[in-house]
């Protein structure tokens, strides 16, 4: 079996509070191989956004270790993190996080030109394609529906083509038709290249679609089962 992409070891995360010290993560061990599609669920407050943000680089642990495609992020200072994500994390947040005075095309361009890639808006504009919205490239985000802004986020997520794709509420503020549709394209354009992915939901289909799906409660992992993805791949 190859090495996990995602290697996360005796994972603790304490914030203070003024009623005291809180332990959001309490001692998580998890490890998630190349082009896995992973589902996390568990109740508000179980600490799966906490998780992510851990993963991602945008939350430092207490204790523990955290390493993706071999890198240790606890090692890194936070211009080495911004680095690491802009090469390797792609990531899909419930409230779009659209610059609202850029176009579409200009959303998706961002991470390329951040990257200093000459050919940005032709990828951006591919990319674009990919996730069906070829035909509204020179919108604004509030010229989109809800379902085509999280498009072009996908869309952005993926167009420096990382290794992992995380996934926070993607559908939390869709409607369960256009959530669904989201959903399927975002499954499908990662397993159509490879990459890794993480999903938060509370929704139980839609994790189940994963091949495995973790719960967590009170900043632990309380079990975990195969998802349909890895029961249709044993038939």
């Amino acid at each position: 079996m190859a090495d996990p992409l995602i290697h996360v070891s005796n994972l603790h995360l304490t914030l203070p509070s003024e009623a005291g010290a809180v332990d959001i993560l309490r001692g998580i061990d998890l490890a998630v191989q190349p082009g896995e599609a992973v589902g996390l669920v568990g109740p508000s407050g179980s600490g799966k956004s906490t998780l992510l943000m851990v993963i991602a680089g945008l939350e430092r642990p207490s204790k523990g270790g955290v390493t993706i495609s071999g890198s240790d992020l606890t090692r890194m200072d936070e211009d080495e993190l911004a680095l690491f994500r802009r090469s390797n994390i792609g990531i899909v947040f419930q409230s779009f996080h659209l610059i609202p005075t850029m176009t579409a095309l200009e959303n998706v361009a961002i991470p390329l030109e951040l990257a200093g890639i000459r050919d940005a808006f032709d990828r951006a504009g591919a990319e674009l394609n990919a996730v069906g919205l070829g035909h509204r490239t020179g919108h604004y985000p509030g010229q989109l529906s809800g379902g085509e802004q999280q498009r072009v986020a996908l869309a952005r997520a993926l167009v420096h083509e990382p290794r992992l794709l995380l996934a926070d509420e993607p559908t939390g503020n869709l409607d369960g038709t256009t959530g669904a549709d989201i959903i399927h394209l975002m499954f499908g354009l990662q397993r159509q290249r490879g990459a890794t992915l993480v999903l938060i939901t509370h929704d139980k289909d839609l994790a189940n679609r994963a091949d495995r799906v973790i719960h967590l409660r009170d900043g632990r992992i309380e079990g975990e089962r195969p998802g349909t993805a890895r029961q249709e791949a044993s038939t």
